[in-house]
């Protein structure tokens, strides 16, 4: 064996992933065409930041948040997984570390309590951050967080505290890397094709025609994985932990999900919990 990749479930050699944020009106239409085209989505919200039952937005207001009722009807959906994005979205290298902590703990335990389940990604307000809050969220259990930092490639991330993405959808580039993303196939380590933004901007610019294009692009692909941020996660993770012996030939999968590893010119499914001579 001279050669290792991992691959993504069923051996793909490549996965989309989304991250759209603030919990908008706008994520209702965008929920739908995520249905209508079998993709997945991140959705990170404020949930100190909901508005009374029954708001009423002035007409022309273009940054409707959804309140607490609607926001738990919508992203129950199995397209969606739900990440914190801070109580109040402030700028969170701005304030103090306990006011960071208490921002990142109380949008967690609100969520968590909401939606039934564990909550361990997230997606920096403004973007902004620096060291002491990126050691902040790895002390209150998070696993990963987004940037809005876009490196316009399929690199699979190495920081997940400092996850930069493929681009924005309003990036000039989008068209471009999804013809290539879908089009050519990796030679050596898998893609990831990170997209991110706010709903809110499609209504804003007029140009819901983007995301769709891109789904219309992107989805329907058989070498292909669309997945939740956490979901590629926990995967990349799995891969992590596999076990080897000392002479390369024998991987243990310690993992409670399947791992796909390409050895060689053979792509092979390590079961989960299983041992495996190559």
């Amino acid at each position: 064996m001279n050669h290792r990749y991992m691959r993504f479930p069923s051996g793909k050699c490549k996965a989309v992933t989304l991250s759209y944020d603030d919990g908008v009106e706008q994520d209702i239409h965008l929920m739908e065409l995520l249905e209508q085209y079998q993709m997945k989505c991140t959705f990170n919200l404020n949930s100190g930041c909901y508005p009374p039952e029954g708001t009423v937005y002035p007409a022309g207001t273009i940054h409707r948040r959804m309140p607490e009722s609607e926001v738990s009807r919508l992203y129950r959906s199995p397209f969606v997984e739900v990440a914190g994005h801070s109580f109040t979205h402030p700028f969170l290298e701005q304030i103090t570390p306990s006011q960071v902590m208490k921002e990142i703990v109380d949008d967690r335990i609100k969520l968590e309590e909401q939606f039934g389940r564990l909550i361990r990604g997230f997606a920096y307000p403004y973007g902004t951050y620096n060291d002491t809050v990126v050691e902040l969220l790895r002390a209150a259990g998070i696993v990963y967080a987004r940037t809005v930092k876009s490196h316009h490639g399929f690199t699979l991330p190495k920081d997940w505290l400092r996850l930069e993405t493929t681009c924005h959808h309003d990036d000039p580039m989008l068209t471009e890397l999804a013809m290539r993303f879908v089009t050519e196939t990796p030679e050596r380590d898998s893609w990831l094709f990170y997209l991110w933004g706010h709903s809110y901007e499609f209504e804003a610019n007029d140009n819901w025609n983007v995301i769709e294009d891109f789904f219309k692009t992107v989805s329907g692909k058989d070498d292909i994985w669309y997945a939740t941020n956490l979901e590629v996660y926990e995967y990349c993770m799995a891969y992590e932990r596999l076990i080897f012996s000392a002479d390369g030939e024998t991987v243990y999968n310690p993992s409670v999900i399947s791992v796909w590893c390409q050895f060689d010119d053979k792509t092979v499914e390590i079961g989960a919990g299983k041992i495996l001579r190559l």
